[in-house]
Protein backbone atom coordinates (compact mmCIF):
# COMPACT_ATOMS: atom_id res chain seq x y z
CA UNK A 1 0.00 0.00 0.00
CA UNK A 2 1.42 3.38 -0.99
CA UNK A 3 2.04 5.89 1.75
CA UNK A 4 0.16 9.15 1.62
CA UNK A 5 2.46 12.13 1.74
CA UNK A 6 1.11 15.02 3.80
CA UNK A 7 2.24 18.61 4.02
CA UNK A 8 1.81 21.13 6.80
CA UNK A 9 -1.13 23.46 6.23
CA UNK A 10 -1.10 27.01 7.55
CA UNK A 11 -4.10 29.29 6.93
CA UNK A 12 -1.71 32.25 6.87
CA UNK A 13 -0.57 31.05 3.43
CA UNK A 14 -4.09 31.77 2.13
CA UNK A 15 -4.74 35.14 3.77
CA UNK A 16 -3.52 37.25 0.87
CA UNK A 17 -6.12 40.02 0.80
CA UNK A 18 -8.18 42.04 3.26
CA UNK A 19 -11.26 40.32 1.87
CA UNK A 20 -9.75 36.90 2.67
CA UNK A 21 -9.01 38.02 6.23
CA UNK A 22 -12.45 39.53 6.77
CA UNK A 23 -14.21 36.43 5.41
CA UNK A 24 -12.07 34.18 7.62
CA UNK A 25 -12.81 36.24 10.75
CA UNK A 26 -16.49 36.55 9.84
CA UNK A 27 -16.78 32.75 9.56
CA UNK A 28 -15.17 32.34 12.99
CA UNK A 29 -17.49 34.94 14.51
CA UNK A 30 -20.47 33.18 12.94
CA UNK A 31 -19.32 29.89 14.50
CA UNK A 32 -19.20 31.62 17.88
CA UNK A 33 -16.42 29.56 19.47
CA UNK A 34 -14.23 31.99 21.49
CA UNK A 35 -11.13 29.79 21.10
CA UNK A 36 -11.62 29.65 17.34
CA UNK A 37 -12.09 33.43 17.13
CA UNK A 38 -8.87 34.01 19.09
CA UNK A 39 -6.95 31.55 16.91
CA UNK A 40 -8.28 33.15 13.70
CA UNK A 41 -7.23 36.58 14.95
CA UNK A 42 -3.81 35.06 15.65
CA UNK A 43 -3.61 33.72 12.09
CA UNK A 44 -4.56 37.11 10.67
CA UNK A 45 -2.08 38.89 12.93
CA UNK A 46 0.66 36.52 11.76
CA UNK A 47 -0.29 37.21 8.15
CA UNK A 48 -0.08 40.96 8.75
CA UNK A 49 3.07 40.69 10.88
CA UNK A 50 2.88 39.92 14.59
CA UNK A 51 5.72 42.30 15.42
CA UNK A 52 3.81 45.24 13.93
CA UNK A 53 0.57 44.21 15.67
CA UNK A 54 2.44 43.94 18.99
CA UNK A 55 3.88 47.41 18.49
CA UNK A 56 0.50 48.93 17.63
CA UNK A 57 -1.29 47.27 20.56
CA UNK A 58 1.45 47.88 23.11
CA UNK A 59 1.43 44.17 23.94
CA UNK A 60 4.35 41.75 23.84
CA UNK A 61 4.79 39.73 20.68
CA UNK A 62 5.26 36.45 22.55
CA UNK A 63 2.23 37.11 24.76
CA UNK A 64 0.16 37.78 21.62
CA UNK A 65 1.29 34.51 20.05
CA UNK A 66 0.25 32.71 23.23
CA UNK A 67 -3.06 34.55 23.73
CA UNK A 68 -4.09 34.25 20.09
CA UNK A 69 -3.52 30.53 19.79
CA UNK A 70 -6.03 27.70 19.95
CA UNK A 71 -4.95 27.14 23.57
CA UNK A 72 -4.99 30.85 24.48
CA UNK A 73 -7.59 32.67 26.52
CA UNK A 74 -7.17 36.37 25.76
CA UNK A 75 -8.96 39.11 27.61
CA UNK A 76 -11.63 40.91 25.63
CA UNK A 77 -9.48 44.06 25.79
CA UNK A 78 -6.75 42.16 23.94
CA UNK A 79 -9.22 41.10 21.25
CA UNK A 80 -10.34 44.71 20.81
CA UNK A 81 -6.76 46.01 20.63
CA UNK A 82 -5.83 43.42 18.01
CA UNK A 83 -8.92 44.01 15.88
CA UNK A 84 -8.27 47.76 15.97
CA UNK A 85 -4.59 47.27 15.08
CA UNK A 86 -5.70 45.12 12.14
CA UNK A 87 -8.06 47.86 11.02
CA UNK A 88 -11.18 45.80 11.72
CA UNK A 89 -14.32 46.83 13.55
CA UNK A 90 -16.55 44.41 15.42
CA UNK A 91 -20.22 45.09 14.75
CA UNK A 92 -23.50 43.79 16.04
CA UNK A 93 -26.12 42.39 13.70
CA UNK A 94 -29.31 40.42 14.07
CA UNK A 95 -28.79 36.70 14.15
CA UNK A 96 -30.74 34.75 11.54
CA UNK A 97 -32.17 32.77 14.46
CA UNK A 98 -33.32 35.91 16.31
CA UNK A 99 -37.01 35.86 17.12
CA UNK A 100 -38.17 39.33 16.10
CA UNK A 101 -41.85 39.67 17.01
Amino acid sequence: MARTKTYPWDPVDYLNTREDMIAYLDAALEDGDPKLIAAVLGDIARAEGMTQIAKETGLGRESLYKALSAEGNPEFATILKVTQALGFRLRAADSPAANME
